[in-house]
């Protein structure tokens, strides 16, 4: 059973009430907890020891990583997160100035982004460390991006470059908050989502959603410096483009918007975030599906990104 197999089942009757616009199925759940013109949003997500780090990862990054990874999430909706509560799972022998220093890497990154750490709890686990972190904020009724809602003919972006994280840039990684909000606010996106498992396996995300299909032109797919140094490593290495469109832990921002709208954008973006690349990558378009077009034509892309579990 693959994952979104198994989140498919177990999400098909959960419970609800008044409060709940937004459930399973975006980066955050979106609560209407009558704040004017405000909803809340909602996210949990966690770093495993062997998954998403080493007992060799500096400990400061791992804690960095753990509370990135949700402000990406809210960087998906064009939110501003506000507090965290962190669980943490230890095994039976542990270094507490190990742990220690994880949480003085959530810490400097918290006080960056001025979120609060309001708590949270302890417990064991046998099998390694684990760190769960649950975050609330909020998101202007007006300027939240949901996945769904990509239209035919949109043009498909992302923001940096992909492929060849594990070299580093799954530690390092800045949350797109501020490039997402300045988005939502000057331009009519259609829908927007951070890239962790993949382009291939998330832009699916963005088409299932609407039952259309994308093109991406090959030539356009912005490939990290290390995804094309890996790939001149050896046999064992994918090749640069194949790592662009299918390695995980990007946490990029991927969105839509109409196509007359792309080169406003693309100036505007310029101006504004010099030192980030946006590129055009593509196209929405009619049928199922992604199909990549290179010098030798158009064929169906087949490969996916990062997939947690994948049982008989």
């Amino acid at each position: 059973m693959k994952e979104l197999e198994l989140i498919q089942r177990l999400t098909q009757s959960l419970p609800s009430n008044a409060a709940l616009i937004q459930g399973a199925g975006d980066d955050c759940a979106i609560l209407d907890m009558g704040i004017p013109g405000q909803w809340l949003l909602f996210k949990t997500d966690a770093v495993v020891e062997g998954v998403h780090f080493t007992t060799e990862t500096p400990p400061e990054k791992i804690g960095r990583k753990a509370l990135a990874r949700c402000l990406s999430d809210f960087a998906a909706m064009a939110g501003t997160p506000v507090s965290a509560l962190i669980t943490l799972a230890l095994p039976a022998e542990f270094d507490p100035e190990r742990i220690e220093k994880i949480y003085a890497g959530m810490n400097q990154l918290a006080e960056q982004v001025k979120v609060s750490i309001a708590g949270g709890e302890t417990t064991s686990n046998p099998s390694g460390l684990l760190i769960s972190i649950a975050m609330v904020g909020t998101v202007s009724r007006d300027h939240c991006i949901h996945r769904s809602g990509a239209k035919l003919g949109d043009g498909i972006f992302v923001t940096g470059e992909l492929g060849g994280s594990i070299a580093g840039h799954h530690l390092d990684f800045e949350p797109r908050l501020e490039e997402a909000r300045w988005l939502a606010r000057e331009f009519k996106l259609h829908c927007m989502m951070d890239l962790s498992d993949g382009l291939a396996t998330d832009l699916r995300h963005i088409l299932n959603a609407t039952r259309l299909g994308a093109e991406l032109r090959a030539q356009s797919i912005p490939i990290s410096r290390e995804a094309k140094l890996a790939s001149r490593t050896g046999t064992m290495a994918k090749p640069a483009l194949l790592a662009a469109l299918t390695d995980g832990e990007d946490f990029e921002l991927l969105f839509t918007l109409g196509a007359k709208e792309a080169v406003p954008l693309l100036d505007a973006w310029k101006e504004k975030f010099p030192h980030t690349r946006l590129t055009c990558i593509g196209r929405i378009q009619e049928g199922e599906g992604i199909t990549l077009r290179d010098l030798n034509g158009v064929r169906p892309l087949t490969a996916h990104g990062y997939i947690h579990f994948n049982q008989p």
